[in-house]
């Protein structure tokens, strides 16, 4: 018992800045207030919140009110992409989409985790980026320093621990490399 209360004692006093914490809690409550309630086709207007909060956001693309997103300052969304209903951004470092992809329906990008192996068990941020003309499908899970390659689709329910190559069809948990993916 004293080990758990001396482990315990080793956390830091706080892992995000105060600063941090002000922005995600005023981002919370835009979020809330003008982000989530707007209707379905407001595109441009959730993505003028986001660039308000820092966030890069492309022309043309659709971020939909019920996609959640940590903090806004680590997105970048290049043209034409896409988050769907239900996408989960934890954005605790730079998540990238890239050109034309699409982020479908309850998938979660994670950039954070936890280093299990240290004694008070240290959160850690590694960024994600999605290459242009991917497909994440519905309820994909993208872990934290995970690189989806150009043109890639990975599957449903797909769990992504590590790098997809390049115009590739991918799936499974632990997801891996199924067939190349053609474009006809």
């Amino acid at each position: 018992m004293t080990d758990i209360l001396e482990a315990e004692n080793s956390y830091p006093q706080a892992t995000f800045s105060l600063s941090n914490r002000i922005r995600r809690s005023v981002w919370g409550v835009v979020y809330t207030v003008l982000f989530r309630c707007s209707p379905r086709p407001l595109h441009e207007w959730r993505s003028l919140l986001l660039r308000c909060f820092g966030a890069r956001i492309g022309k043309g693309v659709h971020v939909y009110p019920t996609a959640r997103i940590w903090a806004p300052w680590n997105l970048v969304i290049d043209d034409h992409a896409c988050l769907g209903d239900d996408v989960d951004c934890y954005s605790m470092s730079t998540v990238h989409i890239g050109e034309m992809a699409v982020v479908s329906q309850g998938t979660y990008l994670c950039t954070g985790s936890h280093d299990y192996t240290s004694a008070n068990f240290q959160l850690y941020a590694l960024p994600i980026d999605v290459g242009r003309k991917a497909w994440l499908c519905a309820q994909s899970f993208i872990g934290p320093g995970v690189h989806v390659g150009e043109g890639t689709v990975i599957g449903a329910r797909s769990v992504v621990t590590k790098n997809m190559p390049e115009w590739t069809v991918c799936g499974g948990n632990p997801c891996k490399p199924i067939k190349p993916r053609k474009i006809t």
